[in-house]
Order: structure tokens, then sequence, then C-alpha cells
């Protein structure tokens, strides 16, 4: 059998120490295996968005063990840590966080940039990361000239520059209305399909759920059930 791609062990997570401590986390165990679409559901302080912190590298567990492709995560110094979220991870946001006067390209440039990549790598791999979203013709247009539903692709286009095999994505349609909301969706299912990207999505949103192979609710602190839709 192969290794996941994602695998939490006994996943802790402490804020604040004595008796005004809080357990965002109180043991999660979570295999994703490669290739998967995975939602990932709860209500307000049920831990989601701790345990996507956690598996992007932006936050370590209290206790625990997480495992990125085999390799363990929790032991990375910051700067590996920030590596990995260059070489292996993208990430989309429910507010897009596009730079406002630079163009499509540029911003899609961005985690080139951060990484040391020239410029003539960078443009290349951000037009053809613009086209798989089927914004190649606005390469040069700003924010501002956008609509939300393209702007969101944009951000999309950011996070795939860097070929990640794990896409994160925080509530990506919480800013849309529902046509654009489905846009964004059925891209999200093209690229897991088609380029065998493993997603894992937080939502509220059970319309945005439906689009998962792997739905993951979480309630308390805890994984009250997961459902496999395959």
């Amino acid at each position: 059998m192969s290794t996941p791609l994602v695998e939490l062990a006994g996943i802790t997570k402490l804020y604040d120490s004595g008796p005004s401590a809080f357990a965002a986390l109180k043991g999660v165990d979570l295999s994703i295996p490669r290739g998967r679409f995975v939602a990932v559901m709860g209500p307000s302080g049920s831990g989601k968005s701790t345990t996507m912190n956690i598996i992007g590298c932006l936050d370590r567990p209290s206790a625990g063990e997480y495992f990125l492709e085999g390799e363990a995560m929790v032991s990375l110094t910051n700067d590996e840590r920030a590596l990995i979220r260059r070489r292996a991870i993208g990430f989309i946001f429910q507010g897009f966080n596009l730079l406002a006067r630079t163009n499509a390209a540029r911003n899609v440039e961005l985690p080139l940039l951060y990484r040391g990549d020239p410029k003539p790598a960078r443009r290349k791999a951000a037009l053809e990361a613009l086209a798989l979203v089927g914004l190649e013709q606005w390469w040069d247009h700003t924010p501002a000239e956008l609509s939300g539903g393209q702007q969101q692709r944009v951000a999309i286009a950011r996070a795939l520059v860097t070929n990640p095999r794990l896409l994160l994505a925080d509530e990506p349609t919480g800013n849309l209305d529902s046509a654009r909301s489905q846009e964004i969706m059925e891209i999200l299912v093209r690229l897991n399909r088609e380029r065998g990207i493993t997603i894992v999505m937080v939502t509220h949103e059970p319309e945005m759920a439906a689009y998962a192979d792997l739905v993951v609710h979480f309630a308390d602190g805890l994984i009250a059930r997961i459902e496999d839709r395959r």
C-alpha cells in the first residue's frame, strides 16, 4: 500500500497554559491518500482551521506527529518548513490576497520570486498557470479590473505555479455568488481529476462539500465522522 500524502497521528493543539488552557485539537488521527479531494467541515471552533494550519506547516501541534509524503514535519526548523510550503503546498484563501496594484501575471509569479527563480522562468510558469484557469488573456489586468471569480482564479493560479502536490483551500468560495462558486469548484475538481493534485478544502457549505470525494466532519477538537464518497 502506498504511503498516504498526509498522515496525522494523535495531533493535539493547546493554546495558553494552566487553568486558561484551551485544547483546539484533542488527539486527531487522519490519513489522506494521494489524489483525493477532501472537504473539511464543522462548526466554528471545532478544530478544522487549526488542523488546516498544521497540515500547511503554518503552525505546530502541541503533541502528536504529522507526516507529509512519509517525512516527519513536526521536528523541522522554521526554515525547513518554509521550504516545504514553497515547494510542496499551494494555498487558496477566502480573501484572494492579491496585490492591488500588480497585474495578474506578477501576482501569480510571487511564490517563484520568493523561491529565487529567474525572471523568464517565472513569467513562463505564471502564464501557464493562468492558462490552466482560463485567464491567459487577462494576464496584464490588475485585481480592480477583474471580477471576484476572476480574482479567485488568479489566486488559484498563484497556488498552482509551484506545481504543488497538495492544495489547501480555506473557504475558497466564501466571497463569491453561487454562479462564481460553481465555476471555482469545477476548476478545483478538474485540477484534482486531471492533474492528480490532492486538495483539502475547509468549507461551511454542504453544496461545496458535495464536490469532494472524502468529507471529514470535525466537532469539539476531534473528527466526528468521515464520509468516503468513492
